[in-house]
């Protein structure tokens, strides 16, 4: 993970964290969760239309599980709000049942999130290698660029939308590059303001004083709202109902989780904090629990965002409840000046994010690290980029373990050499792990043929892990039962000696037998070694 933070090139602020809360940092966090903010409308309103839904919905979401994960999640700095991940997954569910069934789910979905949480499921996080994370944080990274294409396209007479032309497409190149460069430039003159917050307000302002007529907020759609008000999904509350939204909620939950906790990883890697993944799961289930009544899409950790926040300054849960407030002000006091920013404006913001997301080392890293671990990185990446990241992790997962897997499997060999205590009896010392990788390469070192007619197996340098351990031990003992020979096992822990029914009788016991447990379960196992 050392690695992955290095990788991520963000010039980030100092850590005033330490010296307490000084109207310094107040002032960063108030204006980082500012920034923030206004990131997050076009997002909410885009993904609300991906997923069927009102803007409105997406809108509320942002805000409702912004404020919740802000104040309870596992990790200060990170944002949640409406996510793209989820609004591909929701579509369908909303053309077929109608919104009322997703808010239904989202509330599912955040029960589930609970009981991940209450479970602390979370900490299976770890199991991700940095081979994974690499790939997640790149795929993710051209899927924030890539999406940021689609605000090009405007809504025609017919309401299609189409690609921008002409002058309206060069203008808005322009101001998208005015931005980035006024993100990159500004810092090297001051830090009072955070660059992200005055690029968007310079760019609004010059486009408005020019009278320049490009895409904006607005013309996605309208801002202004209400307070979300409480309601219960409208639905029949039956079995039939629970088999339609039950899947949707799953998916949901585990997608959700798998975003927010890789997200968490990763603000924890550049802000120098760990542990909170049960807590953040917990957060997320509650926020989603909540949104489902008051008319949202529900959401998840969002990296884009919480990247600028990050690079805004925001250390602490006053930037994530600042944004959420904010947003909120937009949509019930602001939304006019809010619709006047100029679409380019915020492209440029989130160029920028893509930029210092994107691992760019990891370039190089791949042409120094095992093929295997640059192959996962690769994979992962793409499949981000053509599938979802919940897809991406778990074949990244899966293709790592069974890399794993390969490799440990040739590592098991025997030192074969007579024995001390027993005259005329040859000694295999095993080492390295024996479970169902190596278990076929376990039974390739013993030529019973061959061996005299006692033979002793010492496992002081091994370590008998699994199931297909125990059967592969009890199959080289039946071979040397077959040629009229005798072993003996020693240093099995107890629970082999449980285990190895047809074998319990060559174990050698031994006070330096070690003491660890078997990945087994002793009822299955005691009646297959006793059939």
């Amino acid at each position: 993970m050392l690695h992955l933070a290095n990788s991520l090139n963000f010039n980030l602020p100092s850590n005033n964290l330490n010296k307490g809360l000084s109207f310094s940092l107040f002032k960063v966090e108030i204006l980082s969760g500012l920034t923030v903010a206004l990131a997050l409308v076009p997002e909410a309103i885009a993904f609300a239309f991906v997923a069927g839904v009102a803007p409105l919905s997406g809108l509320y979401a942002a805000f409702i599980v912004g404020l919740i994960t802000a104040i309870f999640g596992g990790r200060p700095g990170m944002i949640s709000g409406a996510t793209g991940a989820l609004a591909v997954v929701m579509v369908s569910l909303v053309m077929d049942h109608g919104a009322e069934y997703l808010f239904a789910t989202v509330v599912l979905m955040g029960v589930l999130q609970l009981i991940a949480g209450v479970l602390k499921l979370g900490k299976f996080i770890r199991m991700v290698p940095e081979s994974v994370m690499l790939g997640f944080v790149n795929g993710l990274a051209i899927v924030i660029g890539i999406s940021q294409l689609s605000q090009f396209k405007i809504a025609d007479e017919t309401g299609n939308m189409v690609w921008i032309s002409g002058d309206v497409l060069i203008y808005s190149i322009v101001f998208v590059l005015l931005t980035m460069f006024i993100i990159w430039f500004l810092p090297k003159l001051t830090k009072i303001v955070p660059s992200t917050l005055a690029a968007i307000l310079f760019t609004t302002i010059l486009v408005t004083a020019l009278n320049i007529d490009i895409p904006s907020v607005g013309d996605l759609a309208s801002v202004k709202g209400g307070l979300p008000e409480f309601s219960i999904p409208s639905i029949p509350y039956n079995f039939e109902t629970l088999k339609i939204i039950f899947p949707y909620a799953f998916i949901l939950a585990t997608i959700g989780l798998i975003e927010s906790l890789l997200t968490l990883n990763l603000v924890g890697e550049i802000t120098n904090k760990r542990g909170g993944a049960s807590q953040e799961c917990l957060a997320q289930g509650l926020a989603n629990s909540v949104t489902g009544f008051f008319g949202g899409m529900g959401g998840c950790a969002m990296i884009g965002q919480s990247m600028i926040n990050v690079r805004s300054g925001g250390r602490t849960r006053i930037a994530g409840i600042a944004a959420a407030l904010f947003l909120l002000m937009f949509i019930l006091y602001t939304s006019k000046y809010i619709e006047m920013i100029p679409i380019a404006a915020l492209v440029g913001v989130m160029f920028i994010v893509v930029i210092g997301t994107f691992a760019w080392s990891s370039i190089k890293f791949l042409m120094v690290v095992p093929r295997t671990d640059a192959f996962v990185t690769v994979l992962v990446t793409i499949v981000t980029v053509l599938e979802d990241l919940a897809v991406a992790v778990i074949v990244g997962v899966i293709v790592s373990a069974l890399v794993y897997a390969w490799k440990t499997a040739s590592r098991i060999r025997a030192i074969e050499r007579p024995s001390k205590s027993d005259k005329g009896a040859k000694v295999y010392e095993i080492e390295g792990p024996l479970f169902f990788s190596s278990a076929n390469s376990f039974l390739e070192l013993f030529e019973p043929s061959k061996d005299p007619k006692v033979v002793i197996i010492d496992f002081a340098k091994s370590r008998v892990i699994d199931q297909s351990a125990l059967k592969a031990i009890e199959d080289v003992a039946q071979k040397y039962d077959s040629f009229g020979k005798k072993i003996k096992l020693r240093h099995l822990s107890q629970d082999c000696h449980k285990l190895l029914s047809k074998t319990g009788q060559l174990i050698v016991d031994n006070k330096n037998d070690p003491k660890y447990s078997l990945a087994v379960d002793y009822g299955v196992n005691l009646k297959i070694f006793n059939k």
